[in-house]
């Protein structure tokens, strides 16, 4: 028998084992299929990041053992070489106890010019050496010697033995190189295979807002890496709360909870300054789902646009801002309840379990408080 390409070996070898973990929560709903659809802009056709022209993501996930569970997720704004043709950007920090690589040459520049990845903690080194290692390679970029390359992170730490550092740079460009359009796969996937959020398990969620045409027409979505703590709040309804599980339930000094990446795309034509306020609204979008920003949390928001229009005519007006703000709010609180909704119960390092959200409980009390609707509808 030939032996096997060793990374496909263990591409299945981690199918296998994701498959069997999660086997028995497939198919959960998103938020929208439980009638969870926070403000009054519709989605996308996918709603998700990549309704966004050119935007793509994709995922890397690896569950080895008992005690490995972590990946890596990459964004990609256009399918293009980034660095010959940058996007503006911008980045806000909500909580800065974090590892964001890159955030000072686009706070000085207003643009991006790599992939964005998101990973945990201790990956973000070599992730960044992996996006150096792509963009260099890209034909094009010959005599480039100067790459910025953009990496997010939460810490993963209580399910995945994050002090191994597992993740190598092949499994990053695998990331980069699954990177589609289309339907993005959510919950625990990617880098969010090992977080956890108001004490369920957390992850990747994604959604989107189309704006109508007489509000400029435009496109805006968003993609998250949820791994913080709170009271849990979803459409208003004390969910953390009635279940028993929210932060300072026996008030106790509790250390830091967490961290939250979100990445917001839009093809509104927005320069760095107006992506600037863009990306404030996300997290008021984070703040509805009950977060507490807590000391330990790293909380940044990305975001970019796809919009050539940016660099060689008018943008936006700045009155006509506000529907954009709307929509980053709404889609940010949006994927917050996918990546929760869509998570399945993962047991990794030492045996810590981080349990689903547990999704009959929360219609019955979406229906309690008037909200929702049943599962079966």
């Amino acid at each position: 028998m030939q032996n096997r390409n060793p990374a496909i070996t263990l591409l299945l070898i981690t199918l296998l084992l994701f498959t069997g973990i999660h086997a028995q929560e497939a198919n959960r709903p998103r938020a929208r299929d439980l009638g969870v659809a926070p403000g009054v802009f519709s989605p996308g056709t996918h709603n998700a990041i990549t309704d966004v022209p050119g935007v793509r993501v994709g995922h890397f996930t690896l569950i080895e053992g008992e005690s490995i569970r972590t990946g890596a997720t990459a964004i990609l704004p256009h399918p293009g070489n980034l660095f010959q043709q940058k996007v503006p950007a911008a980045m806000v920090v909500g909580n800065g106890f974090g590892k964001l690589i890159g955030k000072t040459q686009v706070e000085e520049l207003g643009q991006l010019e790599t992939p964005i990845l998101l990973t945990n903690t201790l990956g973000v080194w070599d992730a960044a050496t992996a996006i150096v290692d792509y963009m260099l390679a890209l034909p094009g970029n010959e005599n480039v010697r100067s790459i910025n390359p953009v990496v997010g992170e939460t810490n993963d730490g209580r399910l995945n033995d994050i002090r191994n550092r597992p993740l190598q740079r092949e499994h990053f460009l695998q990331a980069l190189e699954a990177a589609s359009d289309g339907p993005v796969q959510e919950g625990s996937v990617g880098a969010g295979t090992g977080t956890m959020a108001f004490g369920f398990k957390g992850g990747i969620g994604t959604s989107s807002r189309l704006l109508p045409e007489e509000l400029g027409g435009y496109t805006l979505g968003v993609l998250v890496q949820t791994n913080f703590g709170g009271i849990l709040t979803i459409d208003g309804v004390p969910v953390g709360k009635v279940l028993g599980r929210y932060a300072y339930q026996r008030f106790s000094n509790e250390k830091g909870d967490g961290s939250c990446m979100m990445v917001v795309a839009t093809d509104a034509p927005l320069n760095a300054r107006q992506l600037k306020r863009l990306a404030r609204r996300a997290l008021a979008g984070m703040a509805r789902t009950g977060a507490s920003f807590s000391n330990g949390s790293g909380d940044y928001v990305i975001a970019f646009s796809t919009s050539l229009k940016t660099w060689e005519g008018p943008k936006v007006a700045e009155n006509r801002l506000s529907p954009l703000f709307q929509a980053a709010i709404e889609a940010t609180e949006e994927a917050i309840y996918n990546s929760l909704f869509q998570a399945t119960t993962v047991r990794g390092h030492k045996g810590n379990e981080a349990r689903a959200l547990p999704l009959d409980e929360v219609v019955r009390l979406l229906k309690k408080y008037g909200k929702g609707k049943n599962r079966n509808e």
